[in-house]
């Protein structure tokens, strides 16, 4: 049996530029296995980041571990960066600006860069991966303080 595509099938409709620095087509990263970013002196908070990791110009993964009933003293926000955070285990409450969300497990929040956020780990603690786009020279984050009610 043959199976022929239709005319124009297989066939990309968009040119992509080429890399300056080309990379694989593909990168594997496993999450757990990035040290810990956050400073030694926070208690209860876990911070992984593999954006370097992946070699990807317009993407970024981190994982963040809440400890139970963790509590961000402060937040951030960023000039450019649009982020979204999926909750894989746990639940808790995301603040963003002045609102506060509850979140659960399979939850997506979708972030717009100038809003603040911060996170608070219910009971059972807070698991999240965030999800970013292209990050400008530099960065673009910023800290925040943060009001929860």
């Amino acid at each position: 049996m043959t199976f022929t595509l239709p005319p124009g099938w297989g066939r990309s409709r968009s040119r992509r530029l080429p890399r300056l620095n080309p990379v694989s087509n593909f990168t594997k990263v496993n999450l757990l296995e990035i040290d810990d970013s956050t400073p030694s002196e926070v208690e209860g908070l876990e911070g992984r980041f593999s954006r370097k990791f992946l070699d990807s110009r317009d993407l970024g993964i981190s994982h963040w571990r809440y400890a139970p009933n963790y509590q961000s003293k402060g937040g951030h926000r960023h000039r450019e960066q649009e982020e979204a955070y999926v909750v894989v285990s746990g639940a808790g409450r995301i603040l963003v600006d002045d609102e506060v969300l509850d979140v659960r497990q399979w939850d997506v929040v979708r972030v717009a860069p100038e809003a603040s956020r911060a996170f608070s780990a219910g009971p059972e603690g807070l698991e999240v991966i965030a999800v970013g786009g292209p990050k400008p020279e530099g960065g673009d984050g910023e800290r925040t303080e943060v009001s929860w009610p």
